[in-house]
């Protein structure tokens, strides 16, 4: 009876292992927003080898000699599911849906994504090593994602038929973060008589529920030598503030929402809780009323209209101009805040990936997915655009894993991995 309550509190781990050798800490955000973007205001055009930036991407052209475009790369992950389910649960998997019953357009139905997503590969590779290893590994965070779970709202998954749920509720993200630090006396009070609980009923189970059993025990046990090494971490950077009041859910509360969970991620990267980071502005088909830029319709709606519609275009780039100030607050506040290796900022040691799920809303592209990297986590040669001929995006993530110390031959659908990582340096 005990057991839910010990699987929803947080695992406590030691940062690092003592003694561990040290190795530059590389680390990943993935910034996604929906609706597929405004070619000719998001795309930089490179002069006389400085970067000219359109309106969309205006709010980062403080740090433009740190950016990276690249223009020509497509998801092309075909199969089940329509263009907005493959777009968001492909996006970072590379693989195809699985068959399911979920309808969405006029495609044939589908299920969940049949493979992991590259943070979470990533995120596994960090975690299988003492001097990279973090107490939470990843962080799934979003704003305003829908309470429902179907390929549109999921674009992170721990395995094959494993969503991620993003966590959009900034007080669940604290809690999540720091709320242990009130559950050590009771989770240890627990433990004990769970223990011996477990074993005892271990014999007289079936050994499909047995092996289920025997993962608990093994949770358990890392819980108890967390407790009986572990010593109450110094924080870096106390958890944030935050005044009472505000619905995270409702559409108006949307900024506000951005701005502490922007807040949150950047404090957990500050005191080393994580190294990769899911960020998901709504979610594929997101229709979000932006009334804070004076847009009453809402976002996917607005994405169906045709190119000549110029108020429609207007409002839409009003829109991208909006999430790209969201992420120039993100990469300031990262430039800003010291790396916890105590070499430069938390941005020198940051890949942001600014991404979506479509080239074009109202044509359900998958080609030309607006690709920004931000940062220096990863060694690649910033500060300008890069145009490739229709490569598959697994091969970008493959890039990014070989960048990350992590050599895998393929990602995602191995017949998509042709021509092998992105030259990126």
């Amino acid at each position: 009876m005990a057991m839910p309550f010990v699987s929803g509190l947080p695992v406590v781990r030691e940062l690092q292992a003592a003694g561990a050798e040290t190795v530059r800490a590389r680390r990943l955000i993935l910034f996604f927003t929906p609706n597929g973007t405004i070619p000719q205001e998001f795309w930089p055009v490179e002069t006389d080898g400085a970067l000219q930036f359109g309106r969309i991407l205006a709010p980062l052209e403080r740090w433009k000699s740190r950016c990276l475009a690249l223009k020509g790369i497509s998801n092309k992950v075909r199969g089940d599911g329509d263009g907005h389910m493959r777009g968001m649960s492909c996006l970072l998997t590379g693989i195809e849906l699985f068959p399911g019953n979920i309808q969405g357009g006029s495609d044939t139905p589908a299920g969940w994504a049949s493979g992991i997503s590259i943070d979470q590969e990533l995120k596994n590779f960090q975690q299988a090593q003492a001097a990279t290893r973090t107490r939470f590994g990843s962080l799934e965070l979003g704003v305003a994602v829908p309470d429902r779970a179907d390929p549109w709202t999921r674009w992170s998954y721990a395995g094959p038929n494993q969503p991620m749920t993003p966590m959009d509720d900034p007080g669940q993200v604290l809690r999540h973060l720091y709320g242990h630090l009130q559950e050590r006396e009771a989770l240890g009070s627990v433990l004990d008589h769970v223990s011996a609980d477990l074993r005892g009923v271990a014999g007289r189970l079936p050994s499909g529920d047995r092996e289920m059993l025997e993962r608990h025990l093994t949770f358990v046990r890392e819980m108890e030598v967390s407790l009986a090494e572990g010593k109450r971490e110094v924080l870096r950077r106390p958890p944030p503030e935050f005044p009472e009041g505000g619905r995270s859910g409702e559409n108006e509360a949307i900024p506000e929402t951005m701005k502490r969970q922007t807040a949150l991620l950047v404090n957990a990267f500050a005191n080393d809780l994580a190294r990769v980071a899911t960020f998901q502005f709504t979610n594929s088909v997101g229709n979000a009323r932006p009334t804070w830029v004076g847009v009453q319709e809402g976002h996917h709606a607005l994405s169906h209209d045709p190119d000549l519609n110029a108020d429609s275009q207007d409002k839409l780039i009003r829109i991208n101009e909006w999430l790209g100030q969201q992420l120039a607050s993100l990469v300031q506040q990262l430039d800003e805040t010291p790396d916890p290796s105590g070499d430069g900022t938390l941005l020198d040691h940051t890949t942001v990936i600014w991404t979506n799920e479509l080239g074009k809303g109202n044509s359900h592209s998958h080609d030309n997915i607006p690709f920004l990297l931000i940062g220096g986590g990863h060694g690649f040669r910033m500060g300008r655009a890069m145009e490739f001929r229709n490569v598959a995006h697994n091969r970008l993530w493959l890039s990014l894993a070989h960048a990350s110390g992590h050599m895998i031959p393929t990602f995602g659908n191995a017949s998509l991995c042709e021509g092998g990582p992105l030259d990126l340096s």
